[in-house]
């Protein structure tokens, strides 16, 4: 396995953003360094965003906010020496916020999905890392429009986007904790740069049409 690459950050050692779109090699070596426990709860909320994403829909993007604020809270917070107040004020207002304009924080969403979408594509495609943000904004105007247009469907598909990362993640962190196999699950993910975009993508298509499928049997029934 190559050595990861350099990634500068800010906002201290445990709250920390990288200062450039992390490549392939900075997330399997995240895999790598995760723990046990937090590689189960990642497969664990995987599952839960992958497949049930529509019927929780609230709850979810309710706690996704919670998340983004309390992270964000928690680089703040850091310069203060205040990061675990911060963490929790910035979970709080985020989620208070979210809750009552549920179709804005969908969009919200569907920004950032569309943001990660568009700079992965943009790094597949072996254009200048510099400026991943054109395609990042480019995903992120397209998909937060159409959060507007197709409410039910982008939900589905944020969700399951969501959901697949998460469980993914998840399992090659477990997998690494078998450092026999550790290096060939890297090569097999490295060997191609469309490989670890396509084991995201099967299952984010099998979690839409899973939910689908049973939105519409309820609707039926109702």
């Amino acid at each position: 396995m190559n050595p990861p690459v350099d990634t500068p950050v800010t906002g201290g050692h445990f709250f920390s953003l990288p200062m450039h779109w992390p490549g392939q090699m900075d997330l399997l070596t995240w895999c790598q360094t995760m723990s046990p426990g937090m590689a189960a709860l990642l497969v664990l909320a995987g599952v839960i965003y992958l497949l049930f994403g529509y019927y929780m829909f609230k709850v979810l993007i309710t706690v996704n906010a919670g998340i983004m604020g309390g992270y964000l809270g928690a680089v703040i917070g850091t310069k203060f020496d205040a990061a675990l107040a911060s963490a929790i004020l910035g979970a709080f207002i985020c989620a208070a916020i979210c809750w009552p304009l549920m179709k804005w924080a969908v969009a919200v969403m569907g920004g950032v999905v569309g943001a990660a979408i568009g700079a992965s594509i943009w790094r597949s495609a072996g254009l200048d890392p510099a400026f991943a943000w054109a395609g990042a904004m480019t995903g992120l105007v397209g998909f937060g429009m159409l959060s507007f247009i197709l409410f039910r469907g982008s939900i589905m598909m944020y969700t399951s986007l969501q959901g697949a990362v998460m469980l993914v993640f998840g399992i090659l962190g477990l997998i690494y904790k078998y450092h026999q196999v550790a290096p060939q699950i890297t090569n097999g993910l490295t060997v191609n740069a469309l490989v670890m975009p396509m084991t995201i993508l099967i299952p984010a298509i099998i979690g839409v049409i899973f939910q689908q499928a049973n939105t519409n049997g309820e609707a039926e029934k109702k």
